[in-house]
């Protein structure tokens, strides 16, 4: 991103996420502010809807998260951490008591996102706080003060930090005992079928133009040795077969086909 300026990735995140309450009428994921913090005319998000495959990939991301959060907190988790949260509305819709939300973002992201939130009247509860983080040039360790376990929400982040960027990360979560995390992360090109490999790299060479590359891949087996390694003792990755199954009630898809995938962890 820009020096100055807010992630565009973001806002085309949050451009996903409008267009998915209109289209789809929420069915994947409800979010009763997603239209109004983005400030984009409804009739103006369906006639330029973003394309319906990654609409509902992230209405089905959001919609994997929440769940798993909602169990956390069910099991006494009352500290969440949202990483990378863009315009994520989360911590405005919050319905559980008692739970503390931190939102992490780039500082001008953060700024921008402020800007949003008060031209649009949606109120800041007195539960979320915001600390101002570079994944690449600071550490969580030095921003974040938890008091115990936390939920991890680090949608659409992983893809765009170096291999670095995310293992220091991934390793400050890891220090912390009964805490979890869902995040979501792509298989290299090379994996897809032409057709798909052909509009997967189109659209990496978008977001590089734009300033914000696709820099970390993974492969489900390479990721699941890494997380075993750090101590993560519970380990759930739906990849497009199993996100096809279980949101869009579609059974053709073979098992094993690669693309974007969705993972849960636990400390």
């Amino acid at each position: 991103m820009e020096t100055g300026q807010p992630s565009r990735t973001a806002w085309s995140a949050a451009r996903y996420r409008a267009a998915h309450q209109l289209i789809e009428r929420g069915a994947i994921f409800p979010d009763p502010f997603a239209v109004r913090i983005l400030g984009v005319p409804p009739d103006e998000l369906v006639a330029d809807a973003p394309r319906r495959a990654m609409r509902v990939f992230i209405a089905a991301r959001h919609r994997f998260a929440e769940d798993a959060l909602a169990a956390a907190v069910s099991r006494g988790v009352r500290q969440v951490v949202v990483l990378g949260a863009g315009l994520d509305t989360f911590a405005y819709r919050n319905a559980f008591d008692g739970v503390r939300v931190i939102e992490v973002d780039h500082p001008d992201t953060q700024a921008w996102k402020r800007e949003r939130l008060a031209a649009t009247g949606i109120e800041i509860p007195p539960s979320v706080s915001y600390a101002g983080v570079d994944f690449e040039t600071a550490t969580l360790a030095s921003s974040l003060k938890l008091d115990g376990p936390a939920f991890f929400l680090w949608l659409g982040v992983v893809p765009y930090l170096t291999p670095e960027g995310f293992t220091a990360t991934i390793s400050y979560i890891s220090e912390l005992a009964g805490s979890e995390v869902v995040f979501d992360y792509a298989q290299p090109p090379s994996t897809m079928p032409p057709a798909r490999r052909v509009a997967l790299e189109e659209r990496a060479a978008r977001v590089a133009r734009i300033g914000e590359p696709w820099l970390t891949y993974f492969e489900p087996e390479e990721i699941a040795a890494r997380l075993r390694e750090l101590g993560f003792r519970e380990i759930e990755d739906l990849g497009p077969a199993q996100l096809a199954a279980r949101f869009f009630d579609r059974h053709d898809v073979p098992p094993g086909t690669p693309g974007g995938h969705l993972l849960r962890a636990v400390r």
